[in-house]
């Protein structure tokens, strides 16, 4: 399997000054924009064991981070998701037009292609999906801008008696 930037598998942020990387769930190291390492973060135990534990003890203060920060990395995973299911399939040429605009997507839909081609899977035989952009409102967390079927897939329609409600 091909790297980025050192992760197999795992997550790269890039920003200003350079860029995360985090190959496992527990450690990860930052670099500068040259490529020097600035500084190893180390983790210890498992995120879901740890969020489990606070459940059955009824302890919130014992979890390693604020709820709200797993809720937020969760729902940024999930907006993914439902621009991908009301997607389709495209060409690669067809995709690369409608990003031609965002060249951080274009730069990451040429490493994608470059992946997709080491590993290989062909595209001819199983498109790529290409999804509509969408725009959240933070404060809400609705889409703003978009097809309105994605809001609808933020919930699921529960059934009685497991009724989630709107405001907790």
């Amino acid at each position: 399997m091909d790297r980025y930037k050192g992760v197999r598998i795992g997550m790269v942020v890039h920003c200003e000054n350079g860029y995360l990387a985090m190959g496992s769930y527990s450690a990860g190291e930052a670099y500068d924009n040259d490529g020097k390492m600035i500084k190893e973060f180390k983790g210890g135990g498992s995120h879901a064991e740890n969020f489990l534990e606070a459940v059955r003890d009824r302890k919130p203060e014992a979890l390693a981070a604020p709820i709200l920060e797993g809720h937020l990395s969760s729902a940024l995973c999930h907006t993914g998701n439902i621009s991908y299911r009301l997607g389709a399939g495209k060409s690669p040429e067809e995709i690369a037009e409608a990003i031609q605009d965002e060249p951080e997507a274009r730069e990451t839909f040429d490493r994608f292609l470059a992946h997709l081609d080491a590993n290989g899977v062909d595209l001819k035989a199983t498109p790529a999906t290409l999804g509509p952009w969408l725009k959240m409102d933070p404060a809400t967390e609705r889409f703003t801008g978009g097809p309105e079927q994605a809001n609808a897939l933020l919930r699921r329609e529960y059934r009685p008696p497991f009724v989630a409600p709107e405001q907790v």
